[in-house]
């Protein structure tokens, strides 16, 4: 076999293994787990190609928000490429767009167009949005059902998306990156010497409160370990939990049941009970409406 041949097979070795290659599909729903809506999702994308990468994100969310902030806090650890399904969807069968989102950090989120997909952009930009053309891109079949576009049009779409059958431009029609939906909420800020923001989600599993308020806000203050801090909680303007606690590392630093201070994974700051449910003890939840100050006084 001369060079130039064995050359020839082994670049198409290479450029099928290449083709071959799968971006990871992860789904993010509202829905339970105990029915059978996120199996009929992952079908729906094993029947667009079975050699897809498909993980969960989370499910159960209780709100839009709450869902946008999964999603923050979860695909910057995601590969460049992966596919995001986002169905958190309570306007499903309205005039509410169905979109792709492309960020700037090459991630791909596939949902509705009403502020889910808002907090990944604010982040990292938006490189592209399209509308899905569901006279392509939707499961065939099912132009009848008006209630579960999670698995007719997203799962679809974006197993479509992951399996390379189509491109970015064949989603559907361009739209302009001002016109995706955005969620108001409070910006983290330092005034004199209290930070404010808000609580957008708890660490569920343990109940820690956690704030949107960064370590490198927090660093202008100039705390040392182990100093006091005055944490008022508000629901809706009101006042519903206060605490002196200090700014530690790590749980184990104070006192079992003891209230502290901390950076969480995502370097925000964030209040917690050393090994005690802080959100459970002191009755605090989450979401825009839930505000948080953190101060020297």
């Amino acid at each position: 076999m001369s060079r130039r041949l064995a050359g020839a097979l082994l670049g198409l070795v290479f450029g099928c293994a290449l083709a071959q290659a799968r971006a990871p599909l992860v789904l993010l729903t509202d829905f339970g787990t105990q029915d059978g809506a996120v199996a009929a999702m992952k079908g729906v994308a094993y029947s667009v190609s079975q050699d897809l990468l498909i993980s969960d994100l989370s499910h159960e969310n209780p709100s839009i928000f709450a869902g946008a902030y999964r999603l923050y806090q979860t695909e910057q650890f995601w590969p460049g490429g992966t596919v995001f399904v986002a169905v958190v969807d309570p306007g499903v069968g309205t005039k509410r767009l169905s979109v792709v989102l492309k960020t700037r950090t090459g991630h791909y989120f596939v949902g509705p167009d009403n502020g889910l997909l808002s907090l990944v952009a604010e982040r990292d930009g938006i490189a592209g949005l399209r509308r899905i053309d569901e006279a392509v891109n939707r499961r065939p079949g099912s132009d009848d059902s008006h209630t579960f576009h999670g698995r007719d049009v997203f799962a679809y779409t974006g197993a479509r998306l992951a399996a390379g059958v189509i491109g970015f431009e064949e989603v559907g029609p361009e739209l302009p990156p001002q016109s995706l939906i955005s969620i108001p909420y409070r910006r983290p800020q330092l005034t004199g010497t209290k930070l404010s923001g808000i609580i957008p989600v708890l660490d569920i599993q343990f109940g820690n409160v956690w704030t949107n308020i960064p370590k490198n806000l927090f660093d202008e203050l100039h705390v040392a370990l182990g100093t006091p801090l005055h944490v008022r909680i508000y629901h809706h303007g009101e006042l519903v939990d206060e605490v002196v606690a200090p700014y530690q590392r790590t749980f184990g630093d104070v006192p079992l049941g003891k209230p502290l201070v901390y950076v969480n994974s995502l370097l925000n700051l964030a209040v917690a009970l050393n090994q005690g449910s802080y959100a459970a003890d002191r009755k605090i939840d989450s979401g825009p409406d839930w505000s948080i100050e953190i101060g020297k006084d």
